[in-house]
């Protein structure tokens, strides 16, 4: 006899109740608890199970080392943020905002392998797949199809079909019939997302899984289905700009620190195998408040232009807009620039951009950003052959930024003349360039030599 338990789950962070809540202790969002009615038997009851040989705990020098078997993709910029390529057995989450890119992307991976693919959709029908590989204009006869959103065929089609790679679009869209509560859910997710996961990790199969992301930016469903992948990558970009960007967020077989970008055509995604190239293609060298600066994502350097304006604010209070840029960052030396250097820009409206529609969180754009500020205000333009790499200080001191060796190289190789650089890492590179390197300690002597 069938035996039904109703509870109440939180579906922002998965916080359970036995009765409603209007406010939810744990994450402080307002009426998000929804029932959820959880169906037991008697006979589905688990007990120990002493038949099989129990684990012993064993020494950590005498557990023997293993290398990851590992499938390699026709995107070589996938490959190189999943540490070399997929996994066997792993389970690897993308999310990303509705219509940035997901289903492309991995509909262009599905049809460039050349081992059989199970691609699953939940939202589109099996026509409109097709239309999209038809508009990538890549044919796959390895790439199989299916319709399906309930875990129980879905892993019966994997066993008749034995795929390679699964591919599931998405996560959200899915039941389990172990459950009575509607797709979506959080029980939902946690319960169809163990059960896909326990099947590959037992056929070694790995996954790609599509997860929906809620207004503020964060994955959707609860927070234990991040900790249950291995893999996650989040798919970022404005829609008012071509250039698409993926990052590890959480990786167990390779770096999280690094950064895939894409150009979004009407054929699909292309890699950008030398973002440099592209995110300074566009540049006008007579304009003032524009400054070159040289980020790191993860082991690729990448010059990034900066841009400011700062103009007299019409009203009372003065404005502080940036687009790429951490707003409290750019407070912060404005803060300094007042204090240290005697700018008054506390009676100005200051707009930073970084160009491309790319999110940059390196402290390394300090300086250029304090250049292309300074370059604004005093309406001079800065020489388009020089670039900035340094962070600063709320002292005023100008601090130095790690790999500067690689940072340097990649400017000397865009064609770069001049470099602005923290004055201790003066004596300690190892490597001589072509580029002339100008090293500063406090932001007053920076501003001295910027003029």
């Amino acid at each position: 006899m069938a035996k039904q338990k109703s509870n109440y789950v939180c579906q922002n962070c998965g916080a359970s109740s036995p009765k409603w809540i209007g406010k939810c202790p744990s994450c402080g969002d307002w009426n998000t608890y929804q029932e959820e009615i959880l169906t037991q038997t008697k006979a589905g009851k688990k007990t120990l199970d002493k038949s099989g040989p129990a684990s012993k705990p064993i020494p950590i020098a005498e557990v023997g080392s293993q290398q990851h078997v590992r499938i390699g993709l026709i995107d070589q910029e996938l490959n190189r943020l999943l540490g070399g390529g997929l996994v066997k057995g792993s389970a690897v989450l993308i999310g990303g905002e509705p219509g940035i890119g997901k289903s492309t992307l991995l509909l262009q991976v599905s049809l460039g392998m050349k081992g059989k693919v199970l691609y699953v959709s939940g939202e589109e029908s099996l026509e409109q797949i097709k239309l999209r590989a038809d508009r990538i204009e890549s044919k796959s006869s390895k790439c199989f199809l299916l319709a399906e959103t309930n875990t129980d065929a879905i892993l019966s089609s994997a066993e008749e079909v034995q795929p390679n790679v699964i591919i599931i679009d998405s996560i959200q869209t899915l039941h389990s019939s172990v459950i009575d509560s509607p797709a979506g859910s959080v029980s939902q997710i946690k319960q169809a997302s163990a059960e896909i996961i326990h099947f590959i990790k037992q056929k070694g199969i790995p996954v790609f899984l599509i997860g929906h992301i809620t207004k503020e930016g964060q994955l959707a469903g609860p927070k234990v289905l991040e900790h249950m992948v291995d893999v996650v990558l989040q798919f970022e970009g404005d829609r008012q700009h071509n250039f698409r960007l993926l990052r590890s967020l959480k990786n167990r077989f390779g770096s999280t620190h690094e950064l895939a970008i894409y150009d979004m055509q009407a054929d699909g995604l292309r890699e950008v195998s030398n973002p440099s190239n592209v995110l300074l293609e566009q540049r006008d060298t007579e304009l003032s408040g524009i400054a070159v600066a040289c980020s790191m994502e993860g082991v690729r350097p990448m010059l990034i232009e900066v841009q400011a304006l700062v103009s007299t604010a019409a009203y009372g209070t003065p404005q502080r807009s940036t687009t790429g840029f951490d707003s409290k960052r750019l407070n912060m030396l404005l803060a300094v620039l007042e204090k240290r250097c005697g700018f008054r820009l506390g009676t100005k409206d200051v707009f930073l951009n970084i160009a491309g529609g790319i999110k940059v969180s390196d402290p390394a754009l300090d300086l250029a950003v304090v250049a292309a500020i300074l370059s604004s205000n005093q309406d001079e333009s800065i020489d388009p052959k020089t670039c900035f790499i340094a962070e600063l200080g709320l002292s005023g001191e100008i601090r130095p930024v790690d790999r500067i060796e690689q940072r340097l190289a990649e400017a000397s190789n865009m064609g770069f003349e001049k470099a602005y650089i923290s004055a201790y890492h003066k004596t300690k590179l190892k490597q001589q360039f072509s580029i002339e390197i100008v090293s500063s300690k406090r932001i007053d002597e920076f501003y001295r030599k910027l003029i």
